[in-house]
């Protein structure tokens, strides 16, 4: 696998009360022929994260079309688990409807956050969303404490499919605490009821690394990959990697092949992240994140 960088596509200009900064988790949606909306969380100037979307050109997607200019899904009332930010992870079209999954970021007082799953529909593509719950729809469990966000879902036939980061672990990595979480997998008929516990698919398998961030399920050439960061301890930041699913169902990791890196220097010369791969007229695109998880915009690169 090689990707060709084509260079960052969009950056807020903190024109926007809500956007002062970042263009975190770029969430590509083909609305029609001729537009691609990404979806993204801007933050505003306390650096809480609400979404929005950006609208490129289909047939030349460095090419900006159009910013929303209020954001389509706000944060929770005070006291919910996303009072502190809404972080868009994916779209699914369900009929006539999206329905947006989102991490909820919520602060701790002897953990810094915890990260759970929210979901919000739209009854059509220039709507804002509603929340269909005021609780997450992954909530805390048992098995996964702190953190059952990161969602990545997708709909085949008539049941919806899963895949996020969980986990319930705290550690000290270069004298700060960073969460520990591996990606699980899970099923729901309707898209809303969800198990309480997933089975686990892409595990941590280095002693360098401690979490993952977004994972994003697609069909590549015939074979179903998954994309996904590593969050890596000696660099304090992420890298990109990515599995591919076997003839036994199992996915295998081939971080070593994903094929891009960080750039010797400006807006992703730090950090890589948050990848999004979508075929556009017969060629594979990647959106990604930069430095900082995403302060410096999100950018784009073509599959070789």
């Amino acid at each position: 696998m090689e990707w060709e960088k084509l260079g960052l596509v969009y950056v807020p200009d903190g024109v926007l009360w809500w956007a002062k900064s970042h263009a975190m988790i770029p969430t590509p949606v083909r609305l029609n022929d001729d537009v691609i909306r990404v979806y993204i969380t801007c933050c505003d100037e306390k650096g809480i994260g609400r979404v929005g979307y950006v609208d490129l050109n289909a047939k030349n997607l460095t090419q900006v079309i159009s910013v929303s200019q209020e954001p389509v899904l706000d944060i929770g009332e005070p006291g919910t688990f996303d009072e502190n930010g809404a972080l868009v992870c994916s779209v699914v079209q369900v009929r006539s409807e999206l329905y947006l999954y989102y991490a909820g970021f919520e602060l701790g007082t002897k953990i810094r956050y915890r990260l759970l799953t929210g979901l919000a529909k739209a009854d059509n593509v220039n709507d804002k969303f509603y929340r269909v719950k005021q609780v997450p729809v992954l909530e805390r469990s048992d098995k996964e404490l702190f953190f059952r966000g990161g969602p990545f879902a997708m709909r085949k036939k008539s049941e919806f499919q899963m895949w996020y980061v969980a986990g319930s672990d705290w550690e000290v990595v270069n004298n700060n605490l960073k969460p520990v979480y591996e990606i699980r997998y899970i099923q729901s008929e309707n898209g809303i009821d969800w198990p309480d516990q997933g089975e686990t698919c892409v595990e941590i398998q280095l002693e360098n690394e401690h979490g993952f961030g977004r994972p994003f399920v697609v069909d590549l050439n015939n074979q179903q990959t998954m994309f996904y960061s590593v969050r890596r301890k000696d660099l304090d930041s992420y890298r990109l990697g990515f599995a591919e699913i076997d003839s036994n169902n199992n996915w295998v990791r081939k971080d070593e092949e994903i094929g891009i890196d960080v750039s010797p220097h400006g807006w992703d010369s730090e950090m890589i992240c948050y990848s999004a791969v979508l075929n556009v007229d017969g060629r594979y695109y990647m959106f990604y994140n930069g430095n900082n998880f995403g302060e410096t915009g999100f950018g784009l690169a073509i599959l070789k």
